[in-house]
């Protein structure tokens, strides 16, 4: 990823189809014990919230903030800088052409009770306990996600 980065100066924009760099976000409770998931409409599972990043972000800490908040509807959120996780994955996005996603994953805390409201980016959105996600969550992703999170407790 640093080299594809070191090596592009428009790995960040969404119109860069070699690839670029996308933010996303666990949402979790305060108390840790819910995720907050999108039914993603191309993906077609259940997973965390997160985009693209945007010329208006000064750093991907801020789009992963952006993308959570616009996704969620909850004001307040708090976010973790340090990074949690990245994956590199092939998706065909926005742009309607098979490229790769450099997806950096941080942790965003919402205050308990709060309430999501699903944004027109998504089929539905809900939280879930951890301990007990749909059978269409991207398990594995969202599993290693909160075992992170949890360790960071």
């Amino acid at each position: 990823m640093l080299a594809f980065l070191h090596s592009n100066p428009a790995a960040c924009l969404r119109a860069n189809e070699a690839g670029h760099f996308t933010a996303s976000s666990l949402v979790l409770n305060e108390s840790g014990t819910h995720v907050l998931l999108t039914l993603h409409p191309k993906v077609g599972r259940w997973i965390q919230l997160g985009g693209h990043c945007e010329p208006t972000d000064h750093t991907v800490v801020d789009a992963a903030l952006r993308e959570a908040t616009e996704e969620s509807g909850i004001a307040g959120l708090t976010i973790d800088p340090a990074l949690l996780s990245a994956h590199t994955h092939p998706i065909t996005c926005s742009l309607g052409k098979a490229t790769r996603h450099l997806d950096l994953r941080f942790l965003v805390h919402a205050p308990d009770g709060a309430r999501a409201v699903r944004s027109e980016e998504s089929t539905d959105l809900r939280w879930w306990p951890v301990d007990a996600l749909p059978d269409a969550a991207e398990r594995e992703t969202i599993d290693h996600l909160v075992s992170l999170a949890a360790r960071r407790r």
